[in-house]
């Protein structure tokens, strides 16, 4: 039962965490996409399936949810995928013109064939310019695998703005509902490029690059913002370099002398001592004669002297003393530059991840899914500061993580921005394809280890 306990225990406060941290996360890539006018159909809390429970919100279109795989996130940001195309225009201005159109009538208008019109209107579909139409009558549902048959317009304002855009308004003149027809009031051209404009490949690099960095910078300052209070408000506990006794412990050679705990030790076996490296380096010099010796100590005022006796025959190597430990708050400015260094350590530390010569160093010291629960378990059982440390140790882990110009992390997704920025032009399919496959191969070697050692660590024991 005990064993039971322990695995459920393990399971839900690993969830707990790894699902705050992950909504934390997709939350910044998400209100970075909002903050620059760049669409965002959908908000999730696990990873996409069919199941799902979501509401979409009035106000700005997206539809926010959760899913039964909570073991991750993700933000529908417009315009990801799905590659450029010389006939996106005169799509979009048939579905306007119309309002409702099948792909197949799409396929005969532009001479293509249906497969090239799906992949047209699914680029469109993608950016939150149009959206499939399921019509009932066919048995198509919006929980299908597959795209309908027909697609169609979506609500929008006189000025052509969706409810995936900010400052649309609908109460303004020359609002058409959703399946009707819309003038475009310019040429399709144009009108694409104003549809382009609020996608993520329609601004610039700048923008591009502060919506990937978003999600794991937010980790970092959640734990740079939790590290920081807990400084402040529960101190630093330090050692003060004294001779004053912090504790004397139990059945121990100093406790049999009468030693407690507040004695200031002036010195040993004759040698004066005024800081605690002063004492222990004396104790450890008489110890090593084998003789007994005196220790002059001072207690409320008064000076005292006790005797250590070495028990015969026997090698002894502390005699039971305690090191004082006094709790020290920190300003603002202390707290926050210690966390500064804290996460500086992090960051050196997962940089090493991609340099051969630490790499397996690194993945023996680190923890998978697994390991995460059980010390999410642990931390939540020694009390709500406990666990929000780790979870801020976490978080600040996920967040340096992420940003390795690795992909499919963000900060691999960067590196192909950053190339693309370079070449002035978009990577070829084949050449981001090879990309990602080199990452997703890395990813998959690092869980592995970092499961095998959780396994052995802590299943095995």
């Amino acid at each position: 039962m005990s064993t039971v306990t322990n695995v459920v225990s393990a399971v839900f406060w690993g969830v707990l965490v790894l699902s705050v941290l992950v909504f934390v996360h997709e939350g910044g890539h998400y209100l970075a996409a909002r903050a620059l006018r760049v669409r965002a159909t959908e908000f999730f809390l696990g990873l996409p399936c069919r199941v799902k429970l979501s509401r979409r919100s009035r106000k700005v279109g997206t539809e926010f949810g959760v899913t039964p795989l909570l073991l991750g996130g993700y933000t529908r940001i417009c315009g990801m995928e799905g590659a450029d195309d010389e006939l996106l225009a005169p799509t979009l201005a048939l579905v306007m013109e119309r309002g409702r159109v099948r792909a197949d009538a799409v396929a005969r208008e532009l001479g293509v064939d249906e497969d090239r019109a799906y992949g047209l209107l699914a680029t469109l579909c993608d950016w939150a310019s149009i959206r499939p139409y399921y019509d009932p009558d066919l048995g198509e549902t919006p929980g299908q695998s597959t795209y309908p048959a027909a697609f169609e317009t979506l609500s929008r304002d006189g000025r052509g703005l969706t409810e995936y855009d900010r400052d649309h308004d609908f109460s303004l003149p020359g609002y058409t509902e959703a399946g009707a027809p819309h003038e475009l009031g310019s040429t399709p051209e144009e009108f694409l490029a104003r549809e382009r404009s609020r996608t993520y490949q329609g601004v610039g690099f700048l923008k591009r690059a502060a919506m990937l960095v978003a999600g794991p910078l937010v980790n970092v300052v959640l734990a740079f913002l939790i590290v920081t209070c807990a400084f402040m408000v529960r101190g630093t506990d330090y050692v003060p370099n004294v001779s004053t006794l912090g504790g004397v412990s139990q059945g121990s050679l100093a406790e049999q002398a009468g030693l407690v705990a507040g004695d200031h030790v002036t010195s040993v076996a004759g040698e004066p001592v005024d800081t605690w490296e002063e004492l222990v380096g004396a104790v450890r010099a008489s110890l090593e004669r084998g003789e007994d010796f005196a220790i002059s100590y001072e207690r409320d005022g008064v000076a005292r002297e006790v005797t250590i006796d070495l028990p015969e025959g026997q090698e002894v190597d502390e005699i039971g003393v305690l090191a004082p430990v006094e709790t020290y708050y920190p300003s603002l400015p202390e707290a926050a530059g210690a966390t500064l260094d804290y996460a500086g350590q992090v960051a050196g530390y997962v940089a090493q991840l991609i340099q051969p010569a630490h790499t397996m160093e690194v993945l023996d010291q680190s923890s998978s899914i697994v390991g995460i629960s059980a010390m999410a378990a642990e931390a939540a059982s020694s009390g709500a500061y406990t666990l929000m440390m780790f979870a801020a140790a976490i978080s600040m882990s996920l967040g340096f993580m992420n940003l390795l110009p690795v992909p499919p992390f963000d900060g691999g997704k960067i590196l192909i921005e950053l190339i693309q920025l370079v070449i002035r032009r978009p990577l070829s399919v084949r050449a981001l394809n090879v990309l990602n496959v080199l990452g997703m191969a890395f990813i998959v070697f690092v869980f592995v280890v970092v499961l095998r050692n959780d396994i052995l660590r802590f299943v095995i024991g």
